[in-house]
């Protein structure tokens, strides 16, 4: 696989697009997605933006990722990096309006669902790894020998558990997120005929023996 600019630049356009999608469901006001709770948790908690908090959990998850045998590529490191850049960008510019209504609300919630779907094709499908919170996902499965629902589940009740406590916004928004959420992504693919089981990835200690394997 090789690294042209057009791919990175698809992932780069992949990421922004998958931030509006965070933005779209985060100015719904109906309550953020669960990892967002628990991200706008943080950032209230600790007083960073949400951008921040993005970049500085996705880097501890990285690490942790790293740490149970999960590998991680170019796009992994880009997904910490740029999302969170990207949110900030976006809210604190207020380049994404904030519902005055919950029927707008709904509606900007499974509109930034959707949005999000398309930036994760986008990314996912040049190759070169996956998100750092999913990676944590695949590996938690693989190790535990358990479903890829229980997991998700479990992680997620985690992180919402923590993110309310420390103040994040639960709300009927995350419930359609938590459960409806898939099932939008999976019409989504088929409708732009994306399979996902399909990207062969190329991860970063591949480079790395590669470029063991010249010297």
């Amino acid at each position: 696989m090789v690294y042209t600019p057009k791919r990175l630049l698809k992932v780069v356009v992949g990421l922004f697009i998958f931030a509006v999608g965070i933005v779209l469901t985060i100015n719904a006001s109906l309550g953020v997605s669960p990892w967002d709770v628990f991200h706008q948790g943080v950032s209230r908690t600790v007083g960073i933006t949400i951008g921040q908090t993005h970049i500085i959990m996705g880097f501890l998850i990285i690490i942790l990722d790293i740490y149970l045998g999960q590998a991680i590529g170019w796009a992994t490191i880009m997904n910490m990096l740029l999302i969170g850049t990207f949110i900030d960008i976006l809210m604190l510019n207020n380049l994404v309006p904030v519902a005055q209504t919950p029927t707008i609300g709904l509606i900007m919630i499974l509109a930034g669902i959707a949005v999000q779907g398309l930036g994760f094709s986008v990314y996912i499908s040049q190759g070169i790894g996956a998100g750092p919170r999913d990676g944590l996902m695949v590996v938690l499965t693989r190790r535990t020998g358990k479903s890829v629902r229980f997991i998700k589940s479990a992680i997620e009740a985690s992180v919402v558990t923590i993110g309310i406590i420390l103040g994040g916004s639960f709300g009927i928004g995350t419930i359609i997120m938590a459960f409806f959420g898939g099932v939008i992504f999976q019409r989504l693919f088929r409708l732009i005929n994306f399979r996902v089981e399909k990207v062969e990835h190329r991860f970063i200690q591949d480079d790395l023996k590669a470029i063991k394997n010249r010297v």
